[in-house]
């Protein structure tokens, strides 16, 4: 008989793989914003699949308690697992679900948690939904919460020819003169990936916009 998944559970999975060793030197790269265990990505995937195989996984009424729980922890690995639990249940995943992804990026934020969440989960949420989800994203953009600003700039990362063009713009043009490094690298690189599917519209939006020099660097990356 499987294991009830609780936080508890999940502790005790990762707890023995806590390495002190490790644990300093990826604070470090993430500005000590947050402790860690000291797992390294590969290893923690590992230790998640075996979660996945040997639990009982939470059910969809208990599923953002579950979550929440995990990322109340202090160690960001916590917060990774509770990223990773919650796309385990993407396509179950509605409008309704937003708000709680809402509150996942603006809390312990970070660009790694922030980013983990957005392409897939929201921009998964938002694709299925189109009108009443863009609504929602254009609502995220004239957010205080800089965070949920980059949310709805990169929600479409991945949409490639599904990319709403005049939303992506409009999202980018509210921001456009933002001082915030992280707006300005999101505005960047959402560009640059669209440009793969649509360099033509790139580059003109580029051209005819005033875009901090770090989001016009990066959206013409690739271009020669």
């Amino acid at each position: 008989m499987k294991k009830k998944w609780t936080t508890e559970l999940v502790k005790c999975y990762m707890e023995p793989h806590r390495n002190e060793e490790n644990a300093l030197p990826m604070a470090k790269y993430m500005k000590n914003h947050f402790p860690f265990l000291g797992i390294k990505t590969p290893e923690r995937r590992i230790i998640f699949r075996s979660l996945i195989n040997e639990t009982e996984l939470p059910s969809e009424e208990s599923l953002q308690d579950e979550v929440w729980s995990l990322f109340l922890q202090d160690e960001r690995e916590y917060h990774y697992i509770a990223i990773e639990l919650l796309g385990k249940y993407q396509k179950k995943l509605t409008l309704k679900d937003l708000s709680f992804c809402q509150k996942l990026i603006e809390n312990k934020s970070w660009w790694d948690s922030v980013d983990s969440i957005t392409p897939n989960i929201v921009g998964g949420i938002v694709k299925t939904n189109r009108s009443e989800g863009e609504a929602v994203m254009m609502e995220w953009a004239k957010s205080s919460n800089m965070w949920t600003n980059r949310a709805s700039i990169l929600h479409q990362l991945k949409y490639k020819i599904d990319t709403n063009e005049a939303l992506l713009f409009a999202t980018i043009e509210r921001h456009s003169d933002s001082k915030e490094f992280f707006i300005q690298k999101a505005i960047g690189w959402v560009l640059r990936e669209y440009a793969k599917t649509n360099s033509g519209s790139v580059l003109q939006f580029v051209e005819n916009t005033k875009l901090a020099p770090l989001s016009k660097r990066e959206a013409l990356k690739h271009f020669k």
